[in-house]
């Protein structure tokens, strides 16, 4: 088709969602060419991969782990042979031990004591006798599945770490999209039976070689080869509509060393926003009804924040990432980068360790000087028996806010309002972790992607209602469109 016919598919934000879509627009139809606008100058959005002095990072960790096939046949049709695959180790550090997890039962016994353990055992069952009969919050969630005693050891106060608020309000459907078909009996059985069918315990993932920023990177390239277009430090500022209509967005530019290059206006056929749904709302032009404008204000985002220390000694730990329990220790998760790919350290006599702590842009974290959390993070890892300080040689501190949209009271009631509002807009489509405010995972953001960029084809799937959690309790193949004249024919794979 000739290059000056097409349609032109604005899409916000370059993370996994915003490259996704514009991927599939491309291998599905050559008739509309998508503009992509990326605020930062890294594409990946937390699933990008930050580098420094050679040493790779990754924000938070991301395991490609899937059972939808689409998704893993982007996956393997962009990186192949870039993947690796990683055995997974992780443990939960609480009250003074390291717990292996997923639990095997002679360390648990070992570590909480047989005593402990019955009483964990009689709590369970008593919740499975009587157990909470409206599902509200997080806590009731959990006690039904694990009883009190496990939920007071191990989901409340590593809980109230991530979150800065008290279990009881955080809303019960953030327990079923993060901890899924999980129980106390069924992490026994899995533990005794080497039985594993919950996407939390694999025992092994695929990784790329160099972070899961190379995924992002090569997409972007392989959109910009296809004739799209990726812009970097390109900030979507203003979407304007013309009553149901979107016409164009405003997009702030800056140079590399932060110059000021100004404001342009750029016009779209169709609009795919994965920019965070409380920014989207205040960004329209004009405004949408106040009651629209008044949900936005209740969503509520927590931000995070990673100290990667450089250790002048090679991995002092084996584990992928340790879950940290305690309340003596501000840091919620500790990363070992060259336990998810050895190529993220470039020398092998050296460690590189990502502290990883949950807060609020503007309180005291967040505030903190570089050089205070490169020695918080370094007496918390001594403290925690990792390492010592004396080994911390150089450290890396990246800011991420609005990591993680909120399960508060407020959130469903507010998402409901603004969901029915931008569904009466005809070509604006949101998609995503932050674009659709729900605490999902990569694969869960790229389905999304794609079922928008099929939307735009004449598909005809509800985005709010993805939900690829059935993959993984019955055969799943998403629904092949008609509308895709340029489909790859390859079978589709499945993640072991």
């Amino acid at each position: 088709m000739d290059k000056s016919s097409q349609s032109t598919v604005v899409v916000i934000g370059g993370g996994p969602a915003g490259l996704t879509a514009a991927y599939e627009l491309q291998k599905r139809s050559d008739a509309y060419k998508p503009v992509v606008f990326e605020g930062s100058s890294l594409v990946g959005g937390i699933a990008r991969t930050e580098s420094h002095k050679g040493y790779r990072f990754d924000i938070g960790g991301h395991r490609f782990f899937t059972k939808v096939p689409e998704v893993e046949e982007m996956w393997q049709e962009v990186l192949g042979d870039d993947f690796i695959t990683r055995p997974r180790q992780s443990r939960i550090y609480y009250r003074g031990r390291y717990f292996d997890y997923p639990l095997k039962i002679f360390n648990a016994l070992t570590n909480i004591g047989a005593y402990e353990s019955m009483r964990i055992i009689v709590s369970y069952l008593k919740w499975q006798v009587r157990p909470y009969k409206n599902e509200e919050s997080f806590e009731e969630w959990v006690i039904n599945r694990f009883g009190g005693r496990l939920y007071m050891h191990f989901f409340r106060s590593y809980t109230e770490k991530v979150w800065g608020i008290n279990p009881k309000e955080i809303r019960a459907d953030w327990a079923a999209q993060r901890i899924k078909n999980l129980s106390l009996f069924k992490a026994i059985w899995n533990a005794i039976s080497g039985a594993n069918d919950t996407t939390s315990l694999i025992e092994e993932f695929q990784y790329p070689r160099l972070g899961p920023g190379m995924m992002w990177e090569k997409t972007q390239d392989l959109i910009d080869q296809n004739g799209g277009d990726v812009q970097m430090r390109s900030e979507v500022t203003k979407v304007y509509r013309d009553g149901n209509h979107v016409t164009a967005v405003d997009v702030r530019r800056w140079s590399e060393a932060g110059e000021d290059l100004g404001t342009e206006r750029v016009e779209g056929e169709h609009f795919i926003n994965s920019m965070a749904l409380r920014d989207l709302i205040h960004a329209f032009d004009p405004p949408p009804p106040p009651e629209v404008v008044e949900a936005a204000n209740k969503l509520k985002y927590r931000d995070f924040l990673i100290v990667t220390l450089v250790l002048d000694q090679a991995d002092p730990f084996p584990d992928n990432w340790i879950y940290i329990h305690s309340p003596q220790v501000k840091v919620g998760r500790i990363q070992n980068f060259s336990a998810w790919s050895p190529e993220m350290v470039p020398d092998p006599n050296t460690a590189s360790i990502g502290m990883e702590y949950f807060c609020q842009k503007g309180d005291g974290l967040w505030n903190s000087t570089d050089a205070e959390l490169r020695e918080l993070a370094g007496q918390e890892l001594e403290e925690l028996g990792l390492s010592t300080h004396e080994h911390v040689v150089d450290a890396a501190i990246i800011r991420q806010p609005k990591a993680y949209p909120v399960y508060d009271g407020e959130y469903q009631e507010a998402l409901t309002v603004i969901k029915g509002w931008i569904e009466t807009l005809d070509n604006f489509q949101t998609v995503g972790r932050n674009g659709l405010h729900r605490y999902n995972n990569q694969d869960h953001s790229m389905l999304s992607a794609m079922f928008a960029a099929r939307n735009i084809l004449g598909a005809k799937h509800d985005l709010w209602s993805v939900n690829v959690e059935r993959s993984y309790h019955e055969e799943f193949q998403v629904k092949k469109d008609s509308d895709s004249s340029k489909a790859s024919s390859r079978p589709s794979v499945i993640a072991a």
